[in-house]
C-alpha cells in the first residue's frame, strides 16, 4: 500500500492512532524509568485498545451517520447507545467520562453534561476522525471540534477544547498534499482561540521548541516530564503539547512516533494515539508490515471500512459545502473591487 491518496492517507490516520492507543496500553500510568525496567523498548502490540479508540469509534459512527455534521448531540446519542461497552471497559475510563454517560441516561442535555467535569484528554484523545472527515479544512474541523469537546470539557477546563481543536485541525492540515508535520502543528495552533485558548496554545508551542532544543528523544523526554507534569497524568496541558513535540520530533514518521508515544511515560496510550493520528496524516510512506501482520487480517479491514466510510463522508460534506456556495450568487466572484 503505498500513501498517495487520501484514502490511503486517512487509513494511516485510523491505524496510527490504534496502534498507538494498543501499544501504549501496557505502559499507561509508569514513568519512563519503570517502562525501561519492565518493558525494554516497546515497539510491539496486541489487543484492540482501551477506551482512546472506543471514544473514538462512537465519534465516527456519529459522523457517518449525520453526514460529517455531527455536533455534541450526535455523539452524546451514540455514547448513550453505548453505555454497555462503555461500561464493560470502565477500567479504562476516566471518571467524568463514566459520569458522562450517566448524565445522558439520566436525560440530562448534552450541553449541560459536560459541568462540573475535571480535566481530561477525553475530547482530545478522539478527535482525530473530525479531522478526517474535514481533510484539507484545518479551520472547519477546529470549530467542529471545538462543539464536540463541549459535550465532555466546559469552563473552566475548557481548555481541553483548546486540545481537542488542536489535534483535528492538525489532522486535517496534514492531510493536504505536501503538508508537514511541523507545518501541520503550525496550522493546528493557529486555528485556537486567540485569547480564550492561549494557554493550551503557548504550551504546545513550548513543547515543540522544547523538542527542537532537545533534539534526541530521551533528553527531550527528561526534560519535559521535570517541567510539565500537571497534578493529572491525563490532563490535556500535558498529553496534547507531549503529543505534538513528539510527532515533530519524529520529523512526521508515524511509526516513530508511536513508538516515542508508547514509551514516554505517564499516559501512554493517549499520548501514543495522538501522535499517531497527526503523523498518519502526513505519512506518505507505506504502513510498516510488521504493524499490519500484528493487527491481523481482521482489524486490518476494519480499519480500511473504517477510512473508507470517513473518506465518503469527507466528500460529502465537501460536496455540501460547495453546493451552499454555488447557491449564494455572486460568492465566489469579485465581491469587493478596489476604489479607483
Amino acid at each position: 500500500m503505498d500513501g498517495g491518496d487520501l484514502g490511503d492517507r486517512i487509513l494511516a490516520v485510523v491505524v496510527g492512532a490504534r496502534v498507538g492507543d494498543a501499544m501504549g496500553a501496557p505502559t499507561e500510568g509508569l514513568d519512563a524509568g519503570e517502562i525501561e525496567r519492565r518493558h525494554g523498548w516497546v515497539a510491539e502490540f496486541a489487543g484492540s485498545g482501551t477506551d482512546d479508540s472506543l471514544m473514538a469509534s462512537l465519534l465516527i459512527h456519529a459522523l457517518v451517520s449525520s453526514g460529517g455534521r455531527a455536533s455534541q448531540d450526535e455523539w452524546a446519542a451514540q455514547i448513550a447507545a453505548g453505555h454497555e461497552l462503555i461500561y464493560g471497559q470502565r477500567q479504562n475510563f476516566f471518571p467524568s467520562v463514566l459520569h458522562l454517560v450517566a448524565k445522558l441516561r439520566s436525560d440530562v442535555p448534552p450541553r449541560a453534561a459536560a459541568l462540573g467535569n475535571l480535566p481530561s484528554s477525553s475530547s482530545a484523545m478522539s478527535m482525530w476522525p473530525a479531522g478526517a472527515v474535514n481533510a484539507g479544512q484545518p479551520a472547519r474541523a477546529a470549530m467542529q471540534a471545538y462543539r464536540l469537546a463541549a459535550l465532555i470539557h466546559a469552563y473552566p477546563v475548557d481548555f481541553c477544547q483548546d486540545g481537542a481543536a488542536f489535534v483535528a485541525a492538525t489532522v486535517a492540515a496534514g492531510l493536504k498534499d505536501d503538508t508537514t508535520i511541523s507545518e501541520a502543528c503550525a496550522e493546528g495552533l493557529g486555528q485556537l482561540d486567540s485569547a480564550s485558548g492561549e494557554v493550551m496554545r503557548e504550551l504546545i508551542a513550548s513543547a515543540i521548541e522544547l523538542a527542537g532544543q532537545a533534539g534526541d528523544y530521551h533528553e527531550f523526554r527528561a526534560r519535559y516530564h521535570a517541567s510539565a507534569h500537571q497534578p493529572e497524568a491525563c490532563d490535556a496541558r500535558e498529553t496534547v503539547p507531549a503529543a505534538a513535540a513528539l510527532a515533530c520530533l519524529s520529523h512526521g514518521d508515524v511509526k516513530t512516533a508511536v513508538e516515542y508515544g508508547a514509551n514516554f511515560g505517564r499516559d501512554t496510550d493517549t499520548i501514543a494515539t495522538m501522535a499517531g493520528a497527526m503523523c498518519g496524516a502526513t505519512t506518505r510512506s507505506p504502513l510498516p508490515d510488521a504493524w499490519l501482520w500484528q493487527l491481523g487480517d481482521s482489524a486490518v479491514q476494519s480499519a480500511r471500512d473504517t477510512a473508507e466510510r470517513l473518506v465518503l463522508t469527507a466528500r460529502q460534506l465537501c460536496a455540501q459545502t460547495l453546493a451552499g456556495v454555488a447557491a449564494v450568487p455572486g460568492l465566489t466572484g469579485d465581491l469587493v473591487r478596489p476604489a479607483s
